[in-house]
């Protein structure tokens, strides 16, 4: 049922939040500390988990694709939106290692597609043979 995927989003997300909430508390830092992509991380594997093993119905997995579909790309707007106003606030340091980080993943992205890429199989040799006459 579709209502299953959506519990499984919910419990992903409770999980996730608090998962952050603990980290901030461990790091001294008074506030959560990726809880929606401990979340989103969460959904991922459980999901392909539950998927792979044949625990998750097509129905529920349309409950999860609904949901995350809709919920996912506003959480991490807002959450964007809250780091570009601490990253001013707090100064050129924090603007600049946003920056640096920013310019460092997109140095990534060939590298990665390089290694995503399949290798060519090599071709097999065919042995040598003289026509015959």
């Amino acid at each position: 049922m579709i209502i299953y995927g959506v519990a499984f989003l919910a419990l992903c997300t409770l999980v996730g939040l608090f998962i952050g909430e603990l980290l901030g508390k461990l790091l001294g830092v008074p506030a959560n500390v990726g809880g929606v992509g401990i979340a989103m991380l969460l959904l991922i594997f459980i999901g392909s988990y539950l998927n792979k093993r044949g625990l998750i119905t097509a129905k529920s997995e349309q409950g999860v694709e609904f949901w995350s579909a809709i919920y996912i790309p506003i959480v991490v707007a807002m959450a964007a939106q809250q780091n570009v106003f601490g990253a001013l606030a707090g100064g050129p340091m924090a603007v600049l290692a946003g920056t640096a980080a920013v310019v460092a993943s997109f140095a990534m992205v060939p590298l990665l597609d390089r290694l995503g890429q399949k290798k060519p199989e090599p071709v097999a040799d065919k042995p040598l043979t003289t026509p015959q006459r």
